[in-house]
């Protein structure tokens, strides 16, 4: 045969053998019900998926498997309501059978642990099989502080911090350890910028490192202490946002920088941590949404917020024009610390209905006439 028909044969062969495993096995979904979270721990094993497949329409979305973390423990550092990605994450690794541990701020602990007792977050706290999500302990967590000899006399004294104790990084891993012995799952989600709100031309060196501090540095060791008590295999996860690109005006005071740091960070770490410990590392530069911590950026009376203008804007000029809800970052982040990601390690992931890949604003006055629909 000729070069050219051995080559005619073997598209046609490639081609016969990837219809006949679309034919056979069922298209991964992710969530359906948008704003909810959809994936859950089951029972049913992968043969029973394929054998149900044939009973189904074509065009019927299924999962030809589901993402069981029953047995698992997962920390996720930065939890203190239930309005942003730290909750919404915690809720969707619950959902799949992870035990779920968290960190709270010492200043807000009290307030956040009330709140729970008395029900305030049991609406945000539903499962997609009916029960609630449990939150098996709450350690007070200040991440910048690594051990008890950095905390300074000003924090020891601090009413906020009255009666508490065992805040740091290393006692909380070194908690942890003495609770649950080795876990599984390490989730990043915090950050802090005291000059925020002021351009990087005005931001002062003390703020700027401040920023790195709590937002990108917190990181490096929350993993430096947690993955020696991380099972191998295991998964960290951190939060990102584009203004580590990207320029974000209103976005300040060191913190796009201290996210350029931790995607940085995130590349060398998952090289660092995967070969001593064999854990994955990975962080999602997830889209503006109106959190209560996020409200707070530049907030003026009778003026929109920062990160109520970043919503707009992104409704305006995404790829997507829909909203983006906590449980599509939720989502994201169960599947990046599931054994389906188990190769996965290094990545920044965009969950931001596409605005990362644009290049030039849909709703600017200079595109006025000639804007695709």
């Amino acid at each position: 045969l000729t070069t050219c028909k051995i080559a005619i044969m073997k598209f046609f062969l490639s081609s016969a053998v990837a219809l006949a495993l679309a034919a056979s096995t069922s298209a991964f979904s992710p969530s359906l019900g948008v704003g909810k979270s959809t994936f859950r721990a089951s029972h049913a094993s992968v043969a029973d998926a394929k054998q149900t497949t044939s009973k189904q329409s074509s065009t019927q979305l299924n999962m030809a498997a589901t993402v069981d973390l029953k047995g698992k423990v997962a920390f996720i550092a930065g939890v203190a309501d239930s309005t942003g990605y730290g909750w919404a994450i915690a809720k969707a690794l619950a959902d799949a059978g992870a035990t779920i541990i968290v960190g709270t701020w010492p200043p807000v602990l009290k307030i956040f642990e009330r709140g729970l007792s008395k029900g305030q977050f049991d609406d945000d706290s539903i499962l997609s099989d009916g029960s609630k999500m449990e939150i098996a302990k709450v350690y007070p967590l200040d991440a910048v502080f690594d051990t008890p000899e950095d905390v300074p006399e000003e924090i020891l004294s601090n009413k906020r911090y009255a009666g508490l104790d065992g805040y740091t990084i290393s006692e909380v891993a070194d908690a942890v350890a003495a609770d649950y012995g080795k876990i599984d799952i390490v989730v990043h989600s915090l950050a802090n910028g005291p000059e925020v709100t002021k351009p990087l031309l005005e931001t002062s060196r003390k703020g700027y490192l401040a920023a790195s501090s709590a937002s990108a540095y917190s990181a490096v060791s929350i993993l430096q202490k947690f993955a020696p008590i991380m099972n191998e295999g295991g998964s960290f996860l951190s939060l990102t946002y584009i203004a580590s690109e990207k320029v974000i005006p209103g976005y300040g005071g060191g913190m796009s920088s201290a996210k350029a740091q931790l995607e940085s960070d995130t590349r060398t770490l998952a090289y660092e941590a995967g070969r001593k410990y064999g854990l994955r590392v990975n962080t999602i530069s997830a889209g503006p949404l109106k959190s209560r911590a996020a409200s707070a950026i530049g907030k003026e009376p009778g003026q929109k917020t920062f990160i109520e203008y970043a919503i707009d804007y992104s409704s305006a000029n995404a790829p997507l024009a829909q909203d983006l809800y906590s449980d599509d970052v939720g989502n994201t982040a169960l599947f990046l610390n599931s054994p389906w990601a188990r190769t996965i390690t290094g990545v920044t992931l965009y969950v931001d209905n596409g605005l990362n890949c644009m290049g030039m604003a849909l709703d600017s006055k200079a595109m006025e006439g000639s804007r695709p629909e």
